[in-house]
């Protein structure tokens, strides 16, 4: 079916050029159409990455804990606490001497010496929409997803050079952002590639090869039509950049039909014993597809494992989700760095916020913005150290506090990309990637 409608919003670049979102061509999605669109504004916007200094990293994997991942229960135990607020577990050592974390994660134990442990993640909010954008934006704005995340960012620094999306969500973008928010003013073009689950027992990535039932006939009259959108466009355009229309679509068709491109979402090509190491869930197999995609040449990937809003019984959550946890996250570090790709990828573990310290009357512990811990792992971070730290209750930073634009600064300058770049809005507003922070270079030392 072709579906060509016209967008009410209109905006104006700052050369003065007016833009439209109008074409959607479900049909042709095969063929790649469906991104040649958001190509095609890549040389209107400027996408270039203006550096700081030399890149330590080619790309940056993103494990999202949406919900909230509890500190107290897993990497910042108070064992010295009330009952209360220590929670059931124990501490267990790890491979590193003197640093324990939590009984619930013993494959992760023995992998910290790979890993940074940030103890002092902070900031002011409790709310799910807020917090998340914040933390995924490094700028504070309405639940409405007032600023574009990470991935959008750097897919729109980094281009579409490669012959794999830039960004990609596995298996879909974090809950608690806004429909609107995600890429939020940098538009459609820079948003997410959406990879589904890849532990589902009928997985197949959209947009990747032409049907099997796709005849000779039929993708025949799939150009035509092709051609015929693009007289149409030209038409409602009417100006130079539709005069590059073709190669835009022609780049979007051998984005989403490359070799590269298919080798880099299939799965199937690993072994069956390195998919049992990883697990056999979602989490796990999403962490694998994570790493293959880096390798291809996928600039930023969010891994997006859910599910951590344990209002009640958070202990029987986590007797649950913390094992597939700890055999995803170490997998998906010990086998990137026995193959060498961890060297030239920055891995940030995070949620949105941590969990209050007292465990509240439903057996569950509630939002709380004030400490959480975060993990960082490759492109040159030390392995085996601790930043920060949180008071005894684990309930405020009391060293070295890691705020949400200092997290997105240190991703930013990873990769190369200048975190106090101007870039100039549809409305011709310019306005820095960030605003404030500076990166933990304490992860380095």
């Amino acid at each position: 079916m072709l579906d060509i409608s016209l967008s009410n919003r209109r905006s104006t670049l700052c050369s003065g050029v007016t833009r439209r979102d109008f074409i959607r061509v479900g049909a042709l999605a095969p063929l790649g159409l469906s991104l040649a669109n958001l190509l095609s504004w890549e040389k209107a916007m400027g996408a270039t990455t203006d550096p700081l200094k030399a890149p330590r990293a080619k790309s940056v994997l993103l494990v999202y804990l949406g919900g909230g991942l509890s500190h107290h229960d897993t990497f910042d135990l108070k064992p010295g606490a009330v009952e209360e607020i220590r929670g059931k577990y124990t501490e267990i050592s790890t491979s590193v001497t003197g640093l324990k974390i939590g009984n619930m994660l013993p494959k992760m134990a023995q992998t910290m010496g790979k890993v940074c442990l940030v103890r002092s993640g902070t900031h002011e909010n409790d709310h799910h929409e807020t917090a998340t954008n914040w933390v995924l934006s490094g700028k504070f704005g309405s639940p409405f997803g007032d600023h574009p995340a990470m991935g959008a960012v750097v897919a729109h620094e980094t281009g579409f050079a490669a012959k794999v999306p830039p960004y990609v969500a596995v298996p879909k973008n974090p809950s608690f952002t806004w429909e609107l928010g995600k890429s939020a003013w940098l538009g459609g073009r820079y948003e997410s590639f959406k990879a589904g689950d890849p532990n589902a027992a009928d997985w197949k990535v959209r947009d990747l090869a032409c049907p099997a039932q796709v005849t000779p006939a039929v993708l025949e009259r799939r150009r035509t039509l092709l051609q015929a959108v693009d007289t149409l466009s030209s038409h409602i355009k009417g100006n130079d950049q539709m005069a590059t229309y073709d190669e835009f679509a022609q780049k979007a068709a051998d984005m989403v039909l490359s070799p590269e491109a298919q080798n880099a979402f299939a799965i199937e090509k690993e072994g069956t014993q390195l998919r049992d190491k990883y697990g056999h869930h979602e989490f796990g197999q999403s962490c694998l597809l994570a790493r293959r995609l880096v390798e291809s040449g996928v600039r930023f990937v969010t891994v997006n494992f859910g599910g951590w809003d344990h209002h009640a019984k958070i202990f029987d959550s986590l007797d649950k989700k913390l094992p597939m946890f700890d055999q995803g996250l170490s997998a998906l570090i010990n086998d990137m760095d026995e193959r060498g790709s961890l060297k030239d990828t920055l891995l940030l573990v995070m949620g949105e916020f941590g969990r209050t310290p007292k465990v509240n009357k439903d057996a569950g512990r509630d939002h709380w913005g004030r400490a959480g811990s975060l993990l960082f792992a490759g492109a040159g971070v030390r392995g085996g150290k601790v930043i920060g730290a949180s008071d005894k209750d684990g309930a405020f930073v009391t060293d070295r506090p890691v705020r949400p634009p200092d997290v997105c600064c240190t991703v930013y300058e990873a990769l190369g990309i200048d975190p106090r770049k101007t870039i100039v809005t549809p409305e011709g507003r310019p306005t820095s990637i960030l605003d404030e922070g500076s990166a933990v270079n304490e992860l380095y030392v």
